[in-house]
């Protein structure tokens, strides 16, 4: 049960987050605009992408020498440095929601939905290369399966609730110092996980 707990609190750190995605599932739920199918898509996609990182990282096992291990887990550090820096940036990037009443179709909302997932890069990197990359650290499928179970549920429980929960919580949803606070949360426990990785690695 630790991995599925690993695996729900570090995919919640990444996917609770200012970014284009989030915004565009809140500027949904605010408007109450196919909620239902923005947030399904974003959920599936995600639990699609991460036992695609999961599975990859599993499949190469066998060519695991120590120092591909160790070249893996330098470029974690990395990826997870930067992610870290991103953070620290945003506190001085502007919160930009789109509000406006405007009907949007069905088919566009999709088109729309499938783009902020799928072309965004930061997507490929949080969820395939970083999750897959920590689900290296677990010695048999079952508790890879739970890290991923884990980080599954963080991501579905996150995107039903920004979308059902934009329209009630909106004033909360909008205020930047509120999502500095979180940013903050999401900044110490990856330091600590970055520690964690120096330290199981060097030390």
């Amino acid at each position: 049960m630790s991995e599925f707990l690993f695996g729900f609190t570090t995919g919640l750190s990444f996917i609770l987050a200012i970014g284009a995605q989030n915004l565009f599932v809140i500027e949904q739920g605010i408007k109450k605009n196919h909620i239902f199918l923005v947030t399904t898509i974003c959920a599936l996609s995600d639990f699609l992408l991460i036992f695609l990182g999961i599975f990859i990282f599993y499949s190469i096992q066998s060519i695991m020498t120590t120092k591909v291990t160790l070249f893996l887990n330098l470029a974690l550090i990395a990826f997870l440095l930067h992610f870290i820096w991103g953070k620290i940036k945003s506190f001085h990037t502007p919160l930009e929601v789109n509000t406006s009443k405007e009907a949007i179709p069905k088919s566009a909302i999709i088109a729309q939905t499938f783009g902020f997932t799928f072309l965004n890069p930061h997507v490929y990197s949080d969820t395939v290369f970083i999750l897959g990359n920590l689900s290296k650290s677990f010695d048999f499928l079952n508790q890879k399966i739970l890290f991923g179970l884990g980080a599954t549920l963080a991501s579905f429980l996150f995107f039903y609730f920004i979308g059902y929960m934009g329209y009630f919580l909106r004033r909360y949803f909008l205020n930047k110092k509120i999502w500095n606070i979180v940013n903050v949360i999401i900044i110490i426990y990856l330091i600590g996980l970055v520690i964690f990785l120096v330290f199981s690695e060097f030390f």
